[in-house]
């Protein structure tokens, strides 16, 4: 699978999972209609492992523009393919929260509040406050890239000293990571830290025909682009402080 195939793909996954959790909860009349917060946090999370279990073999699954640029900033990745990754992730979210519209359809027909038909697509502030709004995107980001520049793979050894990784199961501590940052920081703007997600879905939004949808809130829309980019640039920068691959 070509490395740009395999971001879309794997973003595609990633935002399908997302966005129809948020639509199972908010939407009216869906089986998990009002099951809360740690329902929508749980399924972003095994969201990113589905991404990146797919992904992860053909392109490192970054699944984030974030991601790729933190790791190009730090030098493990290299510029050229920055642009085209992101192509492919913002197009990737826009297929899969697409998908998710299509299956919810019903749904988004029979509900009337505007903002719940928009939650599925793009994140938005419980209080707004665009300074503080953008701190929130900065730190939650900030915590996704420093922890997964600091990760490795497990290995064990067999017998015969022979490495022996986890494959797929390899992708649960990023999902782990997720998830924590969900119930943790996500209380604030929804925890974009990732501006393909928040941009593409919300480019979906603006174009879909979704019955009484409302508009599409562009005037927040570079907080959850901004934010993730100055989170991961922040924490590549004290990666790269503290010493590559280790703290000294």
């Amino acid at each position: 699978m070509d490395t740009y195939v395999a971001e879309f793909v794997g973003t595609s996954l990633l935002l399908a999972m997302g966005s129809g959790v948020v639509a199972n909860v908010v939407l009216k009349g869906t089986k998990g209609h009002n099951s809360g917060w740690m329902v929508i946090t749980t399924a972003w999370a095994l969201g990113v492992f589905i991404g990146v279990v797919v992904a992860g073999p053909y392109s490192g699954a970054h699944l984030n523009p974030a991601v790729s640029i933190a790791l190009a900033i730090t030098g493990d990745f290299p510029w050229a393919e920055v642009p085209g990754y992101l192509f492919a992730q913002v197009l990737g979210a826009m297929f899969g929260s697409g998908i998710a519209w299509l299956v919810y359809k019903d749904h988004f027909d029979a509900t009337e509040d505007t903002g719940s038909k928009f939650a599925p697509f793009g994140t938005a502030p419980a209080i707004r406050n665009l300074p503080s709004n953008l701190v929130s995107e900065i730190v939650g980001t900030s915590v996704l890239i420093i922890v997964i520049l600091y990760s490795t793979e497990p290995v064990i050894q067999d017998g015969n000293n022979t490495p022996i990784g986890l494959g797929s199961l390899g992708a649960l501590p990023v999902a782990f990571l997720v998830w924590v940052i969900g119930l943790g920081m996500g209380g604030t703007t929804g925890y974009a830290i990732n501006p393909a997600r928040d941009f593409g879905p919300r480019l979906m939004h603006q174009i879909l025909p979704i019955k009484g949808k409302g508009h599409s809130d562009w005037a927040y829309s570079w907080v959850p682009v901004l934010g993730p980019i100055l989170g991961a640039s922040i924490a590549a920068g004290i990666y790269l402080l503290l010493g590559v691959g280790g703290m000294v």
